[in-house]
């Protein structure tokens, strides 16, 4: 339990940063469930909710058109920062596009806590992992782009969807000067086979929190879909509107992908091999930095490492996207008409929407 205020110790601000993809809408899953809990046992998570830390993380960032996505969206950082400098306790911000922040800015969120002994939490896995499920999270965000084109450095959809948040020795190295080595905290995402709260149970420690007090999901959250549908969708984007980030997020992610494909077959997508030394330079970077910074490391960072084509979570072993064949994709494809049909049928009667007008 995290000792209330006045325990002999400075208060703390934790700064969640991610990386996308290693197990952050878990962990903000828990913290969003338990926030009452959470703020009776001393620590406070600002806003009104998990949107409020995403404009921060792109507010930080000074991302342009910010005002589009709400019209609160503009100042979301600052306003999380004046809630913690009001609050006596430990106060905890968590969002994954928080770790695209440039030195500079990242230099500066830790400089808007100067009374608080400032803590990063970064979450992590190896980079083949990161970029498989990176890259496929971008497609049901709307991104027509392929994997070898992400690979060649062309943003999936914006930069948070691009090597520059699943780089993680580059994340590290522009959030952590600032900051001594005990108080960086990688917690090394829990590979198959491991207990499914473990990655909770690092973050309460981390967070000075009994992990047993808390309520905790029972099944996956933002699961992943299979290569084929990833493909079939990636086509169907190419074909889209612009949506807004509220539509894509409503339309494409949330209905055509975790609702619609999700229910097809899947085949667990991986990464080309011909990326493989990529993927170890990268991991090697990381590991190094870690190690040569005395990073506070919870669980098992080898998989974070160079080593055989699957290690760590498995994603790099599985199914390359130029694998798939114009069959799968018209059998999936199929399906998913047949079911945007049935949902039609069903929400609007006998006569289609756009017939309306003739009877």
């Amino acid at each position: 339990m995290s000792p209330g205020p006045g325990a002999g110790r400075p208060r703390r601000v934790f700064l969640h940063i991610g990386l996308p993809k290693t197990g952050t809408t878990y962990l903000q899953q828990v913290v969003w469930a338990n926030r009452d809990r959470l703020r009776s046992d001393g620590l406070l998570v600002p806003g009104f909710g998990h949107r409020e830390h995403l404009w921060a993380a792109l507010d930080l960032q000074e991302r342009p058109r910010l005002a589009k996505r709400h019209k609160n969206a503009p100042g979301a950082w600052q306003r999380l920062v004046d809630e913690a400098a009001s609050y006596a306790g430990d106060v905890l911000l968590t969002h994954e596009f928080l770790c695209g922040a440039s030195a500079e800015q990242a230099s500066r969120a830790v400089a808007a806590f100067p009374d608080a002994e400032v803590h990063l939490v970064v979450t992590a896995r190896d980079a083949a992992s990161v970029v498989s499920a990176g890259w496929q999270e971008s497609v049901k965000n709307g991104s027509s782009v392929g994997l070898d084109d992400v690979m060649a450095g062309r943003p999936a959809g914006g930069p948070e969807f691009s090597m520059r948040t699943w780089d993680l020795a580059g994340v590290l190295a522009r959030w952590t000067p600032d900051l001594p080595g005990e108080r960086v905290h990688v917690l090394a995402m829990p590979g198959r086979g491991q207990a499914p709260d473990l990655h909770w149970r690092h973050f309460a420690q981390v967070l000075g929190l009994d992990p047993d007090a808390y309520d905790v999901p029972t099944e996956s959250v933002n699961p992943a879909l299979g290569i084929v549908q990833i493909e079939t969708l990636r086509l169907v984007n190419q074909h889209l509107p612009a949506y807004s980030a509220h539509d894509r997020g409503v339309w494409i992610r949330g209905y055509l992908a975790e609702d619609l494909l999700a229910r097809q077959p899947r085949e667990r997508g991986g990464l080309p091999e011909h990326h493989r030394a990529r993927f170890d330079e990268l991991d090697r970077a990381a590991v190094e930095l870690i190690t040569a910074r005395g990073f506070d490391v919870l669980g098992d960072l080898s998989p974070v490492g160079v080593g055989e084509p699957g290690a760590g979570t498995g994603q790099a072993a599985g199914r390359e996207p130029g694998t798939v064949t114009a069959d799968e994709l018209l059998e999936s494809a199929a399906r998913l008409v047949a079911d945007i049909v049935a949902d039609v049928r069903a929400s609007t009667g006998d006569v289609p929407p756009r017939s309306r007008g003739n009877h």
